[in-house]
């Protein structure tokens, strides 16, 4: 089941209560001294009394906003988002900062009680600046032993803050307007700088408005194309004609030009007329005469002079053709026509064909142009956005240096006094608050002592604590001696006299009863096999253990049933002391065979027999290690019915771990109190390590009113026995 919170705070309560159990003294100690000091500080302290002003701040300052000049300067805002960073509290800081705290001492010329100058410390101590939550006020207060003095602080504060304030912001306008009259001229220059490269790039570059330039470029082009298409189609149409009237001529182009310039020349065809008589003459007269006869040679010698003469005049009129006397130079109508025809187209052809290189050319220089345009593009808009950038810094510049020329002469502080400061007529703080001050930090150092110290106690300090630390079986619990709460020490006292022997001599007291649940619980336990020896140890000395061994063996011994108790602590014994006995022969001396078993066991009551430790020997290991202290115990154990050894504590010796491996089970004594928790956990690892048969352990000398639930409720001797019984019959339930 999960403890609840109501459970828990019980807990945590109910511990705090016993500690307070347990270091009250100690407590107390603290509690008294302090609180006599500090109410006899309260007593001498003189009043104080607070006087109080405040401060309003704007987002903006109002002026700004009405003029539309200087709004950003020393507007409110936070450097984060973090709501807890308010431009509030950085203001609150600048009013407690040295300068303004300075200030404001040398004014007033403020003391202290020696009458030094007052330091920065202790003003700073008696000032408080903080934030009205849902307003934009901060109110500063100042306290002192003079009302006077304190509201003449808070008001000359206020006043030397607001003068800093001010003063701060014009110094930061008056800052900028001189830094803006020293760019502005340079802002200039740029701006002339970058609009004369622009100039220039244009004007090198034939720049009027590069976007017009490549759209009429791209139309230029286009119509240059089609012009282009319709001179090559003319050029074909020509060709194919040309090609066509050659063929019908039989003759080029050239060829034809010439043809037909000779047949238009009079002088050609004249003397083509006479040449022709002359040869038809030739033929008449050869019918007559022969070759040789001299009108025959004479018509010959004629022909060749009018041939001569005719190829003089076709060479001068078709310079540089070569038209011999043997063509055809007298051409038809139709031929001429043909003739004129090829010649006009082939005119025409070349027309075109000039033409045509002519548009190529323009396409190729528009084409050239336009490929340029976007690299010229790209210069030109670096270059314009230069000019812009410059233009627009120096506008801003310029408009910025107005501004600041404007709102250097106006009031740009955000703050502003809306409260002075009051004359205090009541101090602040009264003689019964210091005295409940002083009270519960008392009471705050009372407890802490008292945490501080049980927590530095290791020791086992409570039932429960032996309980959960040990984990062993818990046997008995045995209350502590008498009535008063008693020192470790006198405790041990007690445990050392004859009242040590309680069941013997008080058989109907509370304690007595405890240890007949003892015996009780170890009869349960031995329900199978028979518990005869049992050894009685402990963690550290001084927990008991040889009184419970005493008070044990009592027990059992008033069941009628023989009991043989042995001091079996060969380094400090303590059992003759309690019973009172001779100590000059004992245990040691049955070991080594100096003494018999029938003169060293001494009756000391019915049933009960004491063998006490003897002469203390060099070496008490070696002989409660041997065959001989084995041989003993069996023997022991075959003469009584119960046989309970009370042997040295485990920090001391590891004897109490050599005998429980002769006896039949260990039974471990635990003190709230006297034994820490590290010396008991280190005691159950060499039980644990050593394989002993641990029976459980007794809780010894136990305080009640220390146990956080009252596990026993110890009546006095007068009350009924049936009672007491009924009580630890009940508990002995519990474990």
């Amino acid at each position: 089941m999960e403890t609840s919170t109501s459970d828990i705070n019980f807990i945590s309560i109910n511990k705090l209560w016993e500690i307070c159990k347990r270091r009250w003294v100690p407590g107390l100690g603290v509690f008294i001294p302090i609180v006599m000091i500090l109410f006899i500080a309260a007593y001498l302290k003189k009043p104080l009394y607070e006087a109080q002003g405040k401060l309003l701040f704007q987002k903006s300052n109002t002026i700004s906003s009405l003029t539309g000049v200087g709004t950003e300067i020393g507007k409110l805002e936070a450097l984060t988002r973090n709501t807890e960073n308010s431009p509030l509290n950085t203001e609150a800081q600048v009013v407690r900062s040295v300068s303004v705290v300075n200030n404001t001492i040398s004014r007033l010329n403020l003391k202290d009680e020696q009458g030094q100058p007052l330091t920065v410390d202790i003003f700073i101590s008696r000032l408080n600046v903080q934030e009205i939550k849902g307003s934009d006020v901060l109110a500063v207060s100042y306290k002192d032993n003079n009302p006077e003095t304190a509201a003449s602080v808070v008001n000359m504060l206020m006043s030397v803050y607001l003068e800093n304030y001010e003063s701060l912001y014009k110094m930061e306008v008056s800052t900028a307007r001189k830094f803006l009259e020293k760019q502005l001229p340079i802002a200039e220059k740029i701006v002339r700088l970058g609009e004369a490269n622009l100039a220039a790039f244009r004007e090198k570059n034939n720049v009027v408005s590069l976007q017009d330039e490549k759209a009429e470029s791209v139309k230029q082009i286009t119509e240059i194309q089609g012009k282009i298409a319709g001179i090559k189609n003319q050029i074909a149409n020509i060709s194919s004609q040309a090609q066509e009237i050659r063929k019908q001529l039989g003759m080029n182009s050239q060829a034809a030009v010439a043809q037909t310039a000779l047949s238009q020349s009079v002088g050609v065809q004249e003397t083509l007329k006479q040449i022709q008589q002359i040869e038809f003459q030739i033929v008449d007269k050869r019918a007559v005469f022969q070759d040789t006869h001299p009108e025959m040679m004479g018509l010959e010698n004629k022909l060749v002079a009018l041939k001569q003469l005719l190829q003089g005049q076709i060479q001068q009129v078709s310079e540089t053709q070569q038209v011999t006397t043997n063509s055809n130079l007298q051409l038809g109508q139709m031929k001429q026509q043909l003739a004129a025809k090829l010649v006009e187209l082939e005119s025409t052809r070349l027309g075109l064909v000039s033409e045509l290189a002519s548009s190529l050319s323009y396409e190729a220089s528009y084409k050239q142009r336009l490929n340029k345009i976007p690299r010229l593009e790209q210069q030109e808009r670096q270059l314009e956005g230069k000019v812009r950038a410059a233009q627009s810094t120096y506008s801003l510049l310029l408009q910025k240096l107005q501004e600041s020329r404007i709102a250097e002469n106006q009031t740009v502080g955000n703050a502003s006094k809306i409260s002075e400061a009051l004359v205090p007529q009541a101090p602040v703080s009264s003689a019964i608050v210091y005295y409940l001050s002083g009270a519960l930090l008392a009471s705050l150092a009372a407890f802490a002592t008292m945490y501080i110290l049980d927590v530095r106690d290791k020791t086992i300090k409570t039932f429960d604590e032996a309980k959960e630390l040990l984990g062993l079986t818990i046997l008995g619990v045995i209350p502590t001696f008498g009535k008063s709460k008693k020192s470790l020490r006198s405790h041990e006292e007690l445990l050392e006299n004859s009242t040590s022997l309680v069941v013997r001599d008080t058989p109907r007291s509370p304690i007595s009863e405890a240890f007949r649940m003892l015996r009780a619980n170890l009869k349960f336990m031995s329900a199978d096999k028979e518990l005869k020896v049992i050894v009685i140890t402990s963690s550290v000395p001084g927990e008991g253990k040889s009184t419970v061994a005493a008070n044990l063996a009592l027990s059992m011994a008033q069941l009628e049933r023989q009991v043989l108790l042995v001091d079996g602590d060969l380094h400090l014994p303590v059992q003759h002391k309690i019973w009172e006995l001779n100590n000059s022969q004992g245990l040691s001396n049955l070991i080594v065979g100096q003494a018999e078993i029938n003169t060293s066991v001494k009756k000391v009551m019915a049933n009960l027999d004491v063998l006490t430790a003897g002469v203390v020997p060099p070496s008490p290991a070696s002989l409660l290690d041997s065959k001989r202290m084995a041989s003993l115990i069996q023997n022991f154990g075959s003469s009584y019915d119960f046989v309970i050894i009370d042997t040295p504590s485990l920090n001391i010796a590891a004897d109490a771990a050599t005998l429980g491996q002769m006896a039949d089970g260990v039974l471990l004594v635990v003190r709230p109190g006297m034994v820490d928790s590290v010396n008991a956990a280190v005691a159950c690892e060499i039980l644990e390590k050593s394989g002993q048969n641990v029976l459980g352990q007794v809780i010894n000398a136990v305080i009640p009113q220390n146990e956080s639930h009252s596990y026993y409720y110890f009546t006095k001797e007068s009350d009924s026995q049936e009672h007491s019984v009924a009580t630890h019959n009940s508990q002995a339930n519990r474990f």
